[in-house]
Formats: structure tokens, C-alpha cells, sequence
């Protein structure tokens, strides 16, 4: 009888989820994008949430019989409710991922065997269609079409999570200490660049709104044209429409050829008289100090900030009632639209590790 290990289980299910999140799937079956549509309009989530447990079971061991979930059904049979216990429905709120509150086998009756018959005790009938339609992929295929296709399956449970609103973890009070140890946890997340911007953004607003200071603050997306955005940097900082400081926000290398680059494309052509480089772990290479020197000496302000450094400075100098505003202006800028799923999850992690030290 097969013994799925659960471990393993999650393991798998943890990388897949990161294929999943970074769009590299293998190519499938036409129908199976049709399927899962069907899957996910459905109003009975634990057809998709049995479906995930079923993908797992198919990839551990081929010998599994998928459409039978309790072991008393015969040799071949899987234990269901424990692989989602144990696994898929931790893997669920672990993500944010709306899910079904109690096991996913609780729509169906008891010792239910995944067949067409089955259908006629249930009222979605064409949602159970498709469920039975996806496990006839899985059956059928190989071993890397099966992960093809639990990782179809994994991209549609991200957009239902992404398309659901996702409550922030709240801070209430932390030490300046604590808050080194948030900085350093959030700069150590893959966010391609956003999370430090972010809190470059948030420390600008805070001593703005401490210090009652006429800026206007504007920001961009990751990777886009400052041009196309209409600022100067990856932040701007602005007075009566005038630019008063550029800065960029860099988790790479600066070296003296991205200076020099920097003084030729922006600080020339837009007069920019105080740009600033904030990085978050690779220190200037002393070239690129030197080249920063010499362009001072001509009247132009090119400054290097570590950004940890930087904000647990500010925040010092603010006070305790004041460095709230800090974790207000985070949860702000969190809350947006346009902010991955992925990041606030991060953010949610980073601090619920930081309470529970």
C-alpha cells in the first residue's frame, strides 16, 4: 500500500509554487487551461483543493490510485484527508490563499471514490465534470506533464489569492532595535528591488509628516523609465515643482561607470544638484567614491546612504511617537493595487518573525 511522505510533499509543493509564481510552465494539453477556468468559477472550493492534493499524490508515487483518497478502499489507495491536513491546507494559509475553512473531502460523503457515478449526489455537477476531467490529464500523462500541470493548476490558486484583498500584519510598537531587525528582514526578500523602494519611500514620508515639510514625494515602479515616469530617480523629492533631491534605490553593485553613466543621462540633462545613491547591501566600489569626488568638485552633489543605516538613523531622531508614522506609511504603500500578492505576504512574515523572537 502506497505510504506518501508528507515532508517530501511539501517540499515538492513548495518549489512547484515558485515555478508557478515566476510563469515558467512547461507546454500541456490545450484543454486543461479550459478545465481549470471551469474549476475556479466554481462555487465548491474543494474540488480544486482535492484536484492540488491529487497532483501531489500522482507525482510522489505513479502507482497511487488518485481517484481512491481513503485507505480502506485497496492497495493502491492514498490517505486524503491527512495529505491535506498535513499539507495542503497548511501550503493554503501559509500563501493567504482563500481556501475552505474545514477538510477538503467534507463536500463529498464519506470513503467517496473519485468517478463519474459520484456526480449524482452532487449539485455542482459541472464543476465535479472538470475536476474529473483534469484527474483523466493526470492519469494520462507523464511525469513532467503532470507538473505542467499542477503548476497550471498552482498559477490559477495565485490569481484567486492576488484577485482577494490581503489583510497587512499590523505593528502596534517596536524599539528602534526591532525595527533594524524588520529593515534587515524585508531587505533580505526577493522583491526584484520594490521592498527597498519602499522604504525609502515610507522614511521620506515619515519626516515629511514629522517635520510638517512642503515636499511632494514621487515614485516609480520597478524597472520603469524615469522618463516614462516623469521623475528624476526611483524616488523624487520635489518643492513647488522643483526637483530639491533624486535618489536611486539599488540592491546592486555601484561602480564607477554606473556613476559617471548616471551624471550623463540624469544629473546633467535634468540639473539635478543633489542626487543620492541609497543601497541596501553592496557597498560603492572606492572608484565609484572617487568618480562621486570629482564631479562634487564641479558643483554637482552625487551621495552614497546604506539604507538600513539611513532609516534606523531617522527613526532614532523622531522619537518613539513619531516613528509609528514610519510603519503607518509602509502598511500605506502596502495596501496598494499594484503591490504583488508576494510582497505583502513577505511583509506579513517579516514581521510576524519579528514578534515572535
Amino acid at each position: 500500500m502506497p505510504a506518501l511522505d508528507y515532508e517530501k510533499a511539501r517540499e515538492l509543493l513548495d518549489v512547484l509554487f515558485s515555478e508557478a509564481d515566476r510563469a515558467k510552465v512547461l507546454p500541456i494539453r490545450g484543454e486543461a487551461s479550459a478545465t481549470a477556468n471551469v474549476l475556479f468559477s466554481s462555487n465548491t472550493q474543494s474540488y480544486r483543493e482535492v484536484l492540488l492534493g491529487c497532483c501531489l499524490a500522482r507525482l510522489l508515487d505513479d502507482s497511487v490510485n488518485i481517484r481512491h483518497p481513503y485507505m480502506n478502499q485497496g492497495d493502491d489507495a492514498f490517505n486524503g484527508r491527512t495529505l491535506d491536513e498535513r499539507v495542503v491546507n497548511p501550503f493554503f494559509q501559509d500563501h493567504l490563499i482563500p481556501s475552505s475553512k474545514g477538510p477538503y473531502l467534507a463536500s463529498f460523503r464519506r470513503s467517496v471514490k473519485f468517478v463519474p457515478e459520484t456526480a449524482l449526489g452532487l449539485r455542482d455537477k459541472e464543476g465535479y465534470a472538470a475536476f474529473l476531467a483534469y484527474l483523466s490529464m493526470l492519469e494520462s500523462g507523464n511525469t513532467e506533464e503532470c507538473r505542467s500541470l499542477t503548476i497550471q493548476l498552482l498559477q490559477q490558486f495565485i490569481a484567486l489569492r492576488d484577485s482577494s484583498q490581503i489583510p497587512l500584519a499590523r505593528i502596534l510598537r517596536l524599539s528602534l532595535e526591532q525595527y533594524g531587525e524588520l529593515i534587515d528582514r524585508l531587505l533580505r526578500i526577493q522583491s526584484g528591488g520594490l521592498l527597498p523602494v519602499l522604504i525609502a519611500v515610507a522614511m521620506l514620508a515619515t519626516i515629511r509628516k514629522c517635520f510638517s515639510l512642503p515636499w511632494e514625494i514621487k515614485w516609480q515602479g520597478i524597472n520603469v523609465a524615469d522618463k516614462a515616469s516623469g521623475t528624476a530617480g526611483d524616488v523624487t523629492v520635489l518643492h513647488n515643482g522643483a526637483v530639491l533631491l533624486a535618489i536611486e534605490v539599488t540592491e546592486r553593485p555601484i561602480e564607477r561607470s554606473r556613476v559617471i553613466s548616471t551624471f550623463n543621462t540624469k544629473i546633467v540633462q535634468e540639473g539635478i544638484e543633489d542626487y543620492l545613491f541609497i543601497y541596501s547591501a553592496s557597498l560603492p566600489t572606492n572608484e565609484a567614491r572617487a568618480a562621486a569626488q570629482t564631479y562634487f568638485s564641479q558643483g554637482h552633489e552625487i551621495n552614497f546612504l546604506q539604507i538600513k543605516e539611513w532609516v534606523v538613523h531617522n527613526l532614532a531622531m523622531i522619537g518613539s511617537k513619531h516613528r509609528v508614522f514610519f510603519s503607518n506609511e509602509m502598511l500605506s504603500l502596502l495596501g496598494g493595487r499594484d503591490i504583488p500578492a508576494s510582497v505583502k505576504i513577505a511583509w506579513n512574515n517579516a514581521v510576524k518573525g519579528l514578534v515572535e523572537v
